[in-house]
């Protein structure tokens, strides 16, 4: 098995393990030190710059941070309502079909995308040095399972997939569609179920943000992932058929 395709097979390991290590960020706790979020970082930053008051910083950096997580939530639901979740969360890349129709008409690795801004929003709540590791390390795993994906479905979907390749944009979303719309139709609840922990993680910004209390947000992320678990363990979703 190809390094890359060992990435993409445990993508979801990897994410966590990234996660785990940057909450940890045991770099930052040498000497015993106790180190402060990215989130009250940030705003400090923003006031010792002389761009805003303390205050108004730090609602600054949580509503950018929530709305990146409203964001990666719709933009993952709505590529999982079109791709189907079990081919999401498959382990496996799967060649055998490729959807070029809702956000795959604007941007050619949605789920990607909404991975990226769920990182940057949840680092927010890591050390500074954990979130930098974070942002860094999963940047440069998207990149590479980007590319695994794309060499397979080059190599497999002929020349209808390189003409995609040509038309859709790989990360930055196009402001208008590139293709036209296909006959797939999406499959909101497989969608949504598929996409729970980010919804739960954005309901818990929106709700509790406001305390101010980091440790809280992190707890509200636990149960949200440990909510996705249940959801999966008595769910179990089937390949959306186009018509």
């Amino acid at each position: 098995m190809k390094f890359a395709d060992f990435l993409f097979r445990f993508r979801r390991l990897a994410l966590v393990l990234i996660f785990v290590v940057a909450f940890w960020a045991p770099w930052e706790r040498l000497g015993g030190a106790h180190p402060g979020s990215t989130w009250l970082w940030l705003a400090g930053m923003l006031a010792a710059l002389g761009l805003c008051p303390i205050a108004t910083s730090t609602l600054v950096v949580i509503a950018l941070a929530t709305f990146a997580l409203l964001l990666a939530a719709l933009v993952r639901t709505w590529a999982a309502a079109y791709l189907g979740s079990d081919v999401v969360y498959d382990r496996d890349l799967h060649s055998e079909r490729v959807v070029a129709d809702g956000p795959y008409r604007y941007v050619r690795n949605p789920l990607y995308l909404g991975t990226w801004l769920l990182t940057a929003a949840i680092s927010i709540l890591m050390p500074p040095g954990g979130a930098l590791f974070a942002l860094a390390t999963a940047t440069l795993l998207i990149v590479v399972w980007m590319l695994a994906e794309e060499r397979k479905l080059t190599m497999e979907g002929g020349d209808a997939y390189t003409a995609y390749l040509k038309r859709v944009p790989r990360f930055f979303p196009a402001v208008v569609p590139r293709i036209p719309a296909g006959a797939a139709r999406p499959h909101w609840l497989q969608g949504f179920l598929g996409e729970i922990h980010l919804w739960g993680m954005t309901i818990t910004y929106l709700i509790f943000a406001h305390r101010y209390n980091v440790t809280l947000l992190e707890q509200g992320v636990l149960i949200s992932v440990g909510i996705t678990f249940l959801v999966r363990a008595i769910w179990r979703p089937a390949i959306p058929a186009n018509p």
